[in-house]
């Protein structure tokens, strides 16, 4: 059984440095080059713009640098104080069902949370984890109201995935006021310090780095295609 191998970058990655880096290992996996790898980042500020977002929803196009992503998905935000998990996984030796990674990430995020007694949840047509807020107003149809705490994004090339996911640890939450986050406009974005609890990003990489192997184990080991 093969397992990734597990990167940490302590200083914050440009985001076109971390595309080309992602590219070449993804090239490198699909061809037998090199194995698995998941990165743990954080980005300067800025915005990403995924492959269905809409010119719109880019509220304030002025304020931070903007990328095209080339992953699924709409606007998000990357900045410090946020952990970035980039998973380049082989799909050929785990399950080759692209429905069923992104309901993995979604289960990786969160257990994740749940290590720091955060309920995350998921919502139909709303990719990304979500938590509910009783102490806010409800929204005027008396619904609760909920926050993102986590954005996913992936994209898979012959069965090789990258892009990954995004736990708010302490950004700046002010940053999401550019954008329409996901193109979810009803809802808000949360934080783990938001909801009063004194994590750490060490602490947030060693949940991540335990639920990773409860999700996922090890991969088959597997010939290039």
């Amino acid at each position: 059984m093969n397992r990734p191998e597990w990167r940490i970058s302590d200083s914050a990655v440009p985001y076109d440095e971390a595309l080309a880096a992602m590219e070449a290992r993804v090239a490198d996996i699909r061809a037998g080059h090199a194995g698995e790898l998941v990165w743990l980042l954080e980005h300067p500020p800025l915005y990403t713009a995924g492959t269905s977002a809409r010119p719109q929803d880019l509220l304030e196009p002025a304020r931070l640098p903007v990328h095209v992503a080339g992953r699924g998905g709409q606007y998000t935000y990357h900045g410090p104080g946020q952990r970035v998990a980039y998973a380049m996984l082989d799909l050929r030796a785990r399950r080759q069902d692209v429905r069923r990674y992104v309901a993995d990430l979604e289960d990786w995020t969160i257990r994740t949370l749940g290590r720091f007694n955060v309920r995350g949840e998921r919502r139909a047509g709303r990719v990304g984890v979500w938590v509910v807020r009783p102490d806010k107003p409800p929204l005027p149809d008396g619904s609760p109201r909920e926050d993102k705490i986590a954005a996913i994004g992936v994209r898979i090339r012959h069965w090789v995935s990258f892009h990954g996911i995004s736990i708010n640890l302490e950004p700046d939450l002010s940053h999401y006021a550019g954008i329409v986050p996901c193109g979810i406009a009803d809802h808000g974005v949360t934080s783990l310090v938001d909801l009063g609890l004194p994590v750490t990003m060490t602490d947030l990489d060693t949940a991540l780095a335990d639920t990773f192997e409860e999700v996922f184990g090890a991969a088959r080991a597997s010939a290039a295609a």
